[in-house]
């Protein structure tokens, strides 16, 4: 059972941003728009996956692109970074920007920026298309500078605020790119 949540989390995720985004009518009354810009980053980042990760494209995708068709990126690996590394970590922005304040939102929306300032670079470096590029520029862009400039209006956000929200997306992504080169480092030291 937990091979096949590792291997068809996406699809759960797709179906799951519908039913976040049904709910909005419950609470849309009760928040005000900074806050629910930031919940917003959760439901447009699971949609976003669909085109990213749908049939293992991304996974596919790096694999060939920089393990040159050897496995640096293991399915597990997409699992973890996906599920608590960017469902977690929306979920913890929105529950903290709810209670302790509005500031923490923007770990998630820094999250989302930062992954489709990737996108977009790795499609000009490459000069193509990468898995997600067009869900980024049609769902990242509008719904994270929305939030980001909504928040930016709120005077209790401090520069410290966006620090850790911007450092705690780099830094998410720095990892992801340390982990790859990790197992292409083994893969090629294996070889020798």
């Amino acid at each position: 059972m937990i091979n096949r949540l590792i291997s068809y989390w996406v699809y759960g995720g797709f179906l799951t941003a519908f039913l976040l985004l049904g709910l909005m009518p419950v609470f849309i009354h009760l928040w005000d728009l900074p806050l629910i810009f930031v919940y917003l980053q959760l439901p447009v980042y699971m949609l976003h996956q669909l085109e990213e990760h749908d049939d293992d494209r991304f996974r596919r995708f790096i694999n060939h692109l920089i393990g040159g068709g050897r496995d640096v990126l293991s399915k597990g690996a997409v699992f973890v970074i996906n599920v608590p590394g960017v469902w977690g970590v929306n979920l913890l922005s929105i529950l903290l920007a709810f209670s302790v304040d509005l500031g923490f939102g923007l770990i998630g929306v820094y999250l989302t920026l930062v992954n489709g300032l990737v996108h977009v670079a790795q499609a000009i470096r490459l000069r193509s298309y990468n898995p997600g590029l067009v869900s980024a520029l049609v769902l990242f862009f509008p719904v994270g500078g929305l939030a980001l400039a909504y928040i930016i209006r709120s005077e209790s956000v401090t520069v410290g605020y966006h620090l850790l929200g911007l450092g705690s997306a780099i830094g998410i992504h720095v990892a992801i790119i340390a982990w790859v080169g990790l197992n292409l480092f083994r893969l090629r030291k294996s070889k020798s």
